[in-house]
């Protein structure tokens, strides 16, 4: 959820565990309200996943920056999370099994 507003429900994560980072929730794109999604000129070069593209969200009557990505064209190893999106947990209401989960607290909170 974003500012109260449910923007992705899935069964069906991609979780990613990164040394030193929280487990990241790679969501199908099509579990996600994509309307509520405004693409940013942002993007980030990851070497283990390759070029991510970047999204706003509009949820809530506000605009929450680049809190979306989305790796379409990842390199070979990271060919598994192609199609699917990213929010910053630190920056979201997260459940998981129906439990709230706490903000984690990284360089993104």
């Amino acid at each position: 959820m974003v500012n109260g507003e449910v923007v992705a429900e899935t069964d069906r994560p991609k979780i990613l565990f990164e040394t030193g980072l929280p487990p990241r929730y790679y969501i199908p794109r099509e579990d996600v309200r994509i309307e509520m999604l405004v693409p940013s000129e942002k993007t980030t070069q990851c070497p283990c996943k390759g070029v991510a593209s970047y999204w706003s969200v509009e949820a809530g009557g506000e605009r929450e920056e680049d809190l979306v990505w989305s790796y379409q064209d990842p390199i070979p190893e990271a060919a598994k999370m192609k199609g699917h999106l990213c929010f910053f947990n630190e920056k979201v209401d997260l459940e998981a099994d129906s439990e709230e989960q706490e903000r984690p607290q990284t360089q993104w909170s």
